[in-house]
């Protein structure tokens, strides 16, 4: 990778919108975008997993095992032997962008590599790999994250095709902890991540915003990546999600529902009690408080 600087990440929870608009961005001329590498799931492997965290009446603390082993001098990324590991780390990810942008894409002089990682507990590390890197920190939500995943944990959903299983009624309640936990964990480690970069090299945009004015979210983001926007108003109305054929999106479509607030009517008394319960601070850390965010409303610096 010749230039770190036209590496931008697009970090935050899944469910949030990233596919929507990593392929707006994908269309626009010079992007190779990189779509959920999932190296955060390789270096930020979760700690306790989530089956023991979910299944303990007081979980503890959720953290990763990059955190938890760092000052092992065994473990492989022990922060003794950073020196030896660093480096090639880097340039292994590197490589492997690079092979794809020359792999079935359109070449470009200085393309702009778009990696939306949904392993986002990792953005401090990812961050700090590529200190040149640009970031994107896409929040939504989290009520509306957790419904989201909640629904794709169903019999015939798009999910269960990729590895995710039917949950029982009684598992209900310790998935959305479990759910919630991890939005929650993401979004301060974004927020890390986040706060190393300059105003020039970063961006948050909030999904309820992006639906409202996709048009001025996506101004933004090319701005700062330094990419052309003359075609942006006919990309963004061709991924507009009404735009999308009745067969590709509903409740059990990777494409679900467009719609904030729809955890209100999907889940129960008790499980939103239950989700509260652990999002709750960090919803009023993120400006979302007790209701839905209105777009326009304060985000965080």
């Amino acid at each position: 990778m010749r230039r770190e600087d036209r590496l931008a990440w697009i970090f935050g929870s899944s469910r949030s919108g990233s596919t929507w608009l990593l392929r707006m961005l994908a269309d626009l001329r010079g992007v190779v975008p990189i779509d959920d590498p999932h190296l955060g799931h390789h270096l930020g492997v979760w700690r306790p997993i989530p089956l023991a965290w979910a299944a303990c009446d007081d979980p503890p603390e959720l953290t990763t095992l990059l955190e938890l082993k760092a000052d092992e001098p065994d473990y492989f990324f022990s922060n003794r032997y950073r020196d030896s590991w660093w480096e090639p780390l880097r340039a292994l990810i590197a490589a492997r962008f690079e092979a794809q942008a020359g792999n079935g894409h359109r070449r470009f002089s200085a393309p702009t590599y778009v990696v939306k990682e949904p392993g986002s507990q990792a953005a401090p590390l990812l961050a700090e790999l590529f200190p040149d890197s640009k970031l994107i920190f896409l929040l939504r939500d989290g009520r509306d994250v957790v419904d989201s995943w909640l629904a794709a944990y169903q019999d015939g959903t798009w999910a269960i095709q990729k590895g995710a299983f039917p949950v029982a009624p009684e598992g209900r309640l310790p998935l959305i902890r479990w759910l919630s936990e991890v939005w929650a964990f993401r979004c301060r480690a974004v927020q890390q991540a986040f706060e190393t970069r300059t105003p020039d090299t970063r961006v948050l945009i909030r999904y309820e915003e992006l639906r409202e004015r996709p048009l001025e979210g996506m101004e933004t983001i090319c701005e700062m990546l330094e990419l052309g926007r003359g075609r942006l108003p006919e990309i963004v109305a061709r991924h507009d999600f009404e735009q999308l054929p009745a067969g590709a999106r509903g409740p059990k479509r990777e494409a679900r529902v467009a719609s904030p607030g729809s955890w209100r009517q999907n889940l129960t008394p008790a499980e939103q009690e239950a989700m509260h319960e652990v999002l709750s601070e960090t919803l009023d850390r993120f400006g979302y408080g007790g209701a839905i965010v209105e777009p326009g409303m304060a985000t965080v610096a």
